[in-house]
């Protein structure tokens, strides 16, 4: 007779269930609410970007969850276990969560061995093998003796990560603590960052006001304005759908058109749009990238039969062309209202200023928004 198979349940369970669990967070200052009912789940070994503004309530956030700051309301929940509401508040320390920071924090008159093992218990030798380990996973381990001022900044940001992983946190909080890179070694350093937390475990929640770290780093982007979550997804889901045009906007520069909504349709200069479920007489903002305009070469305005994609050609005068590297970035005086209307096409196409030009639009790449 075969053995009875032990319950399955716990472990799927722990699997499913959020690393944090953040509920209803506020906190207002001077009679302003920075935080705003905000509620976030990350998972296990998932990296979520806090983006948006300067002033939107992102770092708020984060020192709330860390327990440096107190909320109002809500609660904070870590692997299920709370952590901190109205009644209960856990200490930082015991709350099994890490913090990286914009200034790395290393402590000047300790070497490099003495700052990572810094609030590690046990005896010497044990903290040694500790901080080798960590220093291996960093690439650090021949600076061992050294001082933080014998380091360049990517090294320094290394030991900061060794240190914040030497208590073995659940979560890593993050504020910015790229910013101080230079680009090239920016995008090495965070790139060895996240494989290391990745591969512990480690619930990630990084706050950035930079759109295309957020979308190279994150798995999933929550998007604050105003102390408040205005749309949350995976970087591809909320680049190509964004809730509002402030969203789209935030992402890249956009061009906008306006137009009155008749029978789910909006006509314009460059055809009609489709405006389904918003009501006859809204006055709507048609949204498109720079990216998704097409020049028709043809020039006569018909082109060669146009796709119903593409729509109705209009003509614009080019205002400035800027070469861009791997594209230019071309400006149009468009002459059905004079506005300006940007679009980006490879950079071998440079024209000059006062050329006329017929473009389209895709229509299956634009936005359309009620206007408020």
């Amino acid at each position: 007779m075969n053995a009875p198979t032990p319950p399955t349940a716990p472990l799927t369970d722990a699997l499913a269930r959020p690393r944090l669990d953040i509920r209803n967070l506020t906190r207002s200052f001077g009679g302003v609410r920075v935080v705003d009912d905000v509620s976030l789940t990350v998972m296990p070994g998932q990296v979520t970007c806090l983006l948006g503004p300067s002033g939107c309530g992102k770092s708020t956030t984060l020192r709330i969850i860390a327990g440096v700051e107190s909320q109002e309301s809500g609660s904070i929940h870590v692997d299920g276990t709370l952590v901190c509401d109205g009644i209960t508040r856990l200490p930082p320390e015991a709350r099994g969560i890490g913090l990286m920071f914009q200034d790395f924090a290393l402590f000047p008159h300790l070497t490099v061995e003495a700052n990572v093992a810094f609030g590690l218990q046990g005896p010497k030798a044990e903290r040694r093998r500790a901080v080798d380990v960590l220093l291996r996973k960093v690439g650090m381990e021949r600076f061992i003796d050294a001082y933080p001022h014998q380091l360049s900044g990517g090294e320094q940001q290394r030991v900061a990560l060794a240190r914040a992983l030497a208590p073995k946190p659940r979560i890593m909080l993050m504020d910015e603590p790229f910013s101080g890179l230079d680009d090239r070694l920016r995008d090495e350093i965070r790139d060895e960052t996240l494989d290391v937390l990745k591969a512990e475990g480690t619930a990630v929640l990084l706050v950035t006001h930079e759109p295309s770290e957020a979308m190279r780093m994150a798995d999933e982007i929550a998007l604050m304005r105003a102390g408040r979550i205005v749309q949350r997804g995976a970087p591809y889901n909320i680049y190509n759908a964004p809730a509002d045009r402030e969203a789209a906007a935030f992402f890249s520069d956009i061009n906008v058109i306006e137009g009155d909504v008749h029978g789910a349709l909006t006509e314009t200069p460059f055809g009609q749009f489709l405006a389904p479920g918003v009501p006859d007489g809204t006055r709507v903002d048609i949204v498109f990238r720079p990216q998704h305009v097409k020049i028709d070469f043809d020039r006569s305005g018909k082109g060669p039969n146009p796709t119903p994609v593409e729509g109705t050609p209009a003509r614009g005068v080019v205002e400035r062309a800027r070469f861009m590297g791997a594209e230019s970035l071309v400006e149009f005086r468009m002459d059905f209202d004079g506005s300006i209307l940007k679009a980006r096409v490879p950079s071998v196409f440079l024209p000059r200023r006062g050329t006329p030009l017929w473009l389209m639009v895709r229509r299956d790449r634009c936005f359309v928004f009620p206007q408020s």
